[in-house]
């Protein structure tokens, strides 16, 4: 199968009569793959944060030691996405997905029998090493299963799946909680890695091996890890006590040193390609808007509305049904008009729906919060999976894996990132104007993302090959 859509009007398009050809088969099993595994490695990112409480107890450690419970798994995550993709583009697609997809099993299982505290966290950091691999590979397996004409279908499955295993993380983990204890947080989503690997096992074809990275490799590695760590860390800790941003700082110089060096050359080579830096920004600027939002409204109401925990969840909820909606239609509206347009147009609902919130002022409703959140869900639904196939349908031949990975990266930092920002708001506008001011912030976040994406994109989409293919190849 061949890696540019012809017949789009604008590089990475998707086409709106696509010509499919005839030795393509669509294998629409391993998009569920993706989806459902999009689904559980999110859903990990925040079904613990409801245990911390229990496993602090259940292992007799203080909370800052159980907090590494989440931390190991994220940091891992972020920190390892860029250096995993380039990995993964030179090797084959079937055996890194079985090997991650075995792996966070047994993780999953050794987190759930830790006898004490650094059993755990090393269980979640081997869990969050091997989601790295799982987030870079889903929309890589996604747009690879199925011809160029059914990209939009088959990447609205992760992009819609993924975000939702995040938002229903807290109300599965509480009632696991409840019912079974919390070491169940950690067994409920082995059935579904054992499912996947079946299914890829039976289903998808032979097409490589996997092979070991060279030192030159593992050091850049090492510094893009350091960077996004620090990084990271600022941004969360941020997110409690602003004075925490400076941090972030400190993240710079390794980050600058991976970037000039081997490692960062060819990653940056792949961005400057036609439409790639501007869809990344949009992807970032959706993220920030969403978790910053989210963050707001969850606190307001709970805190200063006196809104029960039930309740807020049930009205936080809204977003994710809208968006669960929205994401089969936005990914079928993208295979018969593009991407693109599908992509702003979900952008934009995203933003109105994000405003409408600014002006409630005081005395929340519930259901005037439930219907507007809705409407930004809808937009988000609209724009994931589109989003994501305008992206990786750019990517340069043999550089799928690298795409995947910033794509991942740029939306994990927007969720970081947003909480952050919205925090920093609040604090500057005050108590009386702090809402409208994180609400504020979201908007604008959301409003950015619209222009990002409606610039076309100008010459050919294919042209990263010419940045890159002087570059250090995968390593082998």
């Amino acid at each position: 199968m061949t890696d540019d859509a012809s017949g789009a009007d604008q590089p990475g398009d998707v086409p709106e009569r696509p010509v499919d050809p005839p030795e393509v088969h669509d294998r629409w099993l391993l998009v569920a793959v993706a989806g459902a595994l999009a689904f559980v490695a999110m859903l990990d990112m925040n079904i613990v944060n409801v245990a911390l409480a229990d496993i602090s107890q259940g292992l007799r450690v203080p909370a800052a030691t159980a907090q590494w419970a989440v931390l190991g798994y994220q940091l891992p995550v972020a920190a390892l996405l860029l250096p995993v993709g380039r990995w993964l583009d030179g090797v084959g697609t079937r055996p890194a997905l079985l090997a991650a997809t075995g792996g966070f099993a047994l993780c999953s299982a050794l987190a759930a029998a830790s006898p004490w505290a650094a059993w755990l966290i090393a269980a979640r950091i081997g869990q969050g090493a091997c989601g790295a691999v799982l987030f870079v590979l889903m929309p890589v397996l996604a747009i690879r299963s199925v011809r160029p004409g059914l990209r939009g279908r088959a990447m609205s499955v992760p992009a819609t799946l993924g975000p939702l295993g995040a938002v229903t993380g807290p109300a599965v983990g509480g009632l696991l909680l409840d019912q079974l204890g919390w070491r169940w947080i950690f067994l409920v989503k082995i059935p579904f890695c054992l499912l996947a690997l079946a299914v890829v096992w039976r289903t998808m074809p032979r097409d490589g091996r996997l092979r070991g990275a060279d030192r030159r490799f593992l050091a850049d590695t090492a510094l893009m890890a350091t960077g996004v760590t620090i990084l990271l860390l600022a941004l969360t800790l941020a997110s409690d006590t602003p004075a925490w941003l400076p941090l972030a700082l400190v993240a710079a110089p390794p980050l600058w040193w991976w970037l000039r060096g081997p490692g960062g050359r060819p990653v940056a080579g792949v961005l400057r390609a036609a439409g790639l830096l501007r869809a990344h920004g949009a992807v970032l600027a959706l993220a920030v808007g969403f978790a910053a939002m989210h963050y707001v409204v969850a606190l307001h109401l709970q805190r200063d509305e006196d809104v029960s925990a039930t309740t807020t969840g049930l009205t936080v909820l809204a977003f994710p049904l809208g968006m669960g909606l929205a994401g089969p239609l936005g990914g079928r509206l993208a295979d018969r008009y593009g991407a693109r347009p599908v992509a702003v147009t979900g952008a934009a609902l995203t933003a109105v729906g994000l405003w409408l919130l600014v002006p409630l002022g005081d005395g929340w409703s519930p259901p005037d919060v439930a219907w507007r959140l809705a409407l930004a869900g809808l937009g988000m639904g609209l724009n994931g999976g589109p989003a994501q196939a305008l992206v990786m349908g750019a990517a340069p031949p043999g550089r799928a894996a690298t795409v995947g990975s910033t794509v991942q990266l740029a939306r994990g930092l927007g969720f970081t990132l947003g909480p952050a920002l919205a925090t920093a708001a609040w604090g500057l506008a005050g108590p009386d104007d702090g809402v409208r001011a994180g609400l504020a912030l979201a908007a604008l976040a959301a409003c950015l993302a619209v222009p990002l994406l409606a610039r076309p994109a100008r010459g050919p989409a294919n042209r990263t090959e010419k940045t890159t293919e002087a570059a250090p190849a995968a390593p082998r």
